[in-house]
């Protein structure tokens, strides 16, 4: 009889599994799985450099050793808990309770969607996500900024015998397959929705129902388009009227559904390139209906009331002052590698008196550590898979036994116990705390906060608001006058030689766990070959890649993926305008041979 559990890994797909026989394989019936496993689960999670056994200033103890010094290091006064996303179990969260007990500090923010989160709370109020079922419907799906073959390949049959539209930098594998295709300039996401909706509203081709309804504003959204010149926007995205004429065709009273990836929003204008793809779609009338809406990262908690809620300090996840405390423990992270501005990141862990590293695999963080704790695999222990792609939750239950390592619950029963506080219930408790309050559908648990037609009756917490429209949009870090008064550049301007900075995800890796490599992607009309090492450096830092020349590039842009290693030795630590995100993207790159 096959055992089920679920992957844990940081994704939107959030499989289940079926263990049979020591044999893992994915679970066909499961509506989110489609019976596959990708690479990472099947061929890199054993092949990695698994942390056996404990350490204390570089030398192997006991794991009783190990612990009896993470509890000493907390007898600081300034204390912090740093936790990454490796594995996005709930229980990963149940660490904080002792974080309360001792006075210590969590952060805030977040190094992946914060900014777009922003931005779709500010049009509707909450981030429900939109369901599977909605997606299989559409008759057009637009994949904007969102690589589905590498962060989402499950998602791909819904996808048969769609219209599919790609918005992208990059010609994308599911780029290839396209009906159109709009290689559009970095960073212009949200002109592209803007003229979108301007357009819209000169064919007279909005949808007035809808919008007389849920969004009555509607007319002064029309105006703030009319605010940006239409001429000088072409020239800055790098389309013309034809392309958009294309994408009108197809969004035309259609069922359309928008697929968004992080990669528009990892900016410090982020939130509202969010905001203006949903305020789109609302012209459009796509909220509450019947095989359309946007899809983002939906918040996988909402509706649930969370047992590991505290009322401890934070301080930014992004730009952490890590100097500020005595002992800093890093959960399932890497900040030495995933946080922007590596230069200042790893200078201040250098500074931490008790850096206590919590995790499965070597990396640059377990190497500046005094205390290295091995954890337990999602396979080793009790846990519960929520999803931010889909509304389906997985119990994830033990299917192996090793002697490797610590759950994330018994950590935190040891320190309970060494510090003699009570308050910690059973696991057994949390876990259920987790899963009762789900819903039932067809025979699979849901979120609580699942709706079949998410916004059908309105916006808002309960549901009796109004779409907002996008009104505002600051940028300082590129010069918006030209688009208020069309003037002609310079014929002596100097060429601008430096490279928008592309920091997708990799296939083959969980943000810096599995497989890593150390390429720029660059276009051959730069003038690099493949093997080639070059130096890339930005006002921030610079590291030694080699170069792999492709063709599915602009020529105004670099990628190197967000696993590789040294790329964030060229991002800043700024933070977005509003989500407090990670703005990765928010930089320009020169590459010079070496």
């Amino acid at each position: 009889m096959a055992e089920k559990t679920a992957c844990g890994l940081d994704c939107y797909d959030a499989c289940r599994i079926l263990h049979e026989e020591g044999k893992i394989k994915g679970d066909a019936n499961h509506p989110a799985g489609n019976g596959a496993l990708c690479a990472v689960v099947n061929r890199y999670m054993d092949e990695t450099e698994r942390i056996t056994q404990p350490r204390v200033e570089g030398k192997e103890v006991s794991m009783e050793e190990a612990m009896a010094a993470v509890a000493e290091a907390f007898k600081c006064e300034k204390s912090l808990l740093w936790r990454g996303s490796g594995n996005v179990g709930v229980m990963q969260e149940v660490t904080e309770l002792f974080m309360e007990q001792v006075g210590g500090c969590l952060t805030k923010g977040s190094l992946c969607d914060g900014a777009g989160a922003a931005g779709i709370e500010a049009g509707r109020g909450v981030n429900k996500t939109l369901p599977l079922e909605q997606i299989e419907k559409s008759e057009v799906v637009v994949v904007w900024g969102r690589n589905l073959t590498v962060t989402n390949s499950h998602l791909m049959p819904y996808l048969e015998g769609k219209k599919l539209i790609v918005i992208d930098p990059v010609r994308t594998e599911i780029a290839k397959r396209a009906d159109i295709f709009l290689q559009v300039a970095p960073r212009t996401d949200y002109y592209i929705a803007i003229m979108l909706a301007r357009f819209i509203f000169m064919e007279d081709s909005e949808d007035k129902e809808w919008l007389e309804e849920f969004a009555p504003d509607f007319e002064d959204f029309y105006d703030y388009t009319r605010e940006h010149r239409i001429k000088a926007i072409l020239k800055y995205i790098d389309l013309d009227l034809g392309d958009f004429g294309r994408v009108l065709n197809y969004l035309r009273d259609r069922k359309v559904v928008f697929l968004v990836g992080t990669g528009v929003q990892k900016y410090s204008t982020g939130s509202y390139t969010l905001h203006a793809i949903d305020s789109l779609a609302a012209v459009l009338g796509l909220f509450g209906r019947e095989g359309c809406g946007v899809g983002y990262l939906g918040e996988s908690r909402l509706g649930f009331v969370n047992p590991f809620e505290t009322t401890c300090k934070r301080v930014s996840k992004v730009d952490t002052e890590f100097g500020d405390f005595d002992t800093v423990l890093v959960q399932g992270g890497n900040p030495a590698a995933t946080m922007p501005d590596t230069n200042r990141v790893t200078e201040a862990l250098e500074g931490v008196e008790n850096l206590i590293y919590f995790g499965l695999h070597e990396n640059e963080t377990s190497k500046m550590a005094k205390i290295v704790i091995p954890a337990k695999t999602f396979y080793e222990k009790e846990d519960a898979r929520l999803s931010y792609g889909h509304q389906y939750v997985t119990a994830m239950k033990k299917i192996k036994t090793s002697e490797i390592g610590i759950s994330e619950y018994d950590f935190t029963r040891y320190l309970f116990d060494a510090f003699g506080f009570s308050g910690l219930e059973s696991e057994e408790y949390y876990l259920n705390a987790w899963l009762s309050q789900c819903k039932e559908l067809n025979g699979e648990l849901v979120s609580p906060a699942y709706e079949a037609l998410p916004y059908g009756d309105g916006f808002g917490e309960e549901g009796d608001d109004e779409f907002a429209f996008i009104e505002e949009f600051n940028d300082d870090f590129v010069n918006t006058k030209r688009f208020t008064k069309y003037r002609k550049e310079s014929q002596n301007k100097p060429k601008d030689e430096t490279l928008w900075l592309l920091s997708p995800k990799s296939k083959r890796s969980i943000n810096t766990q599995f497989v890593r490599d150390n390429r720029v992607q660059l276009n051959p009309v730069l003038g690099f070959k493949d093997g080639e090492k070059v130096k890339v450096s930005s006002e921030y830092g610079e590291y030694i890649f080699e170069v792999e020349c492709s063709e599915y590039l602009r020529g105004d842009t670099a990628l190197i993926t967000n696993n590789t290693i040294g790329v964030n030795y060229l991002t800043p630590s700024i933070i977005s305008d509003e989500g407090e995100n990670a703005c990765y993207q928010e930089v320009k790159v020169r590459v010079e041979r070496i």
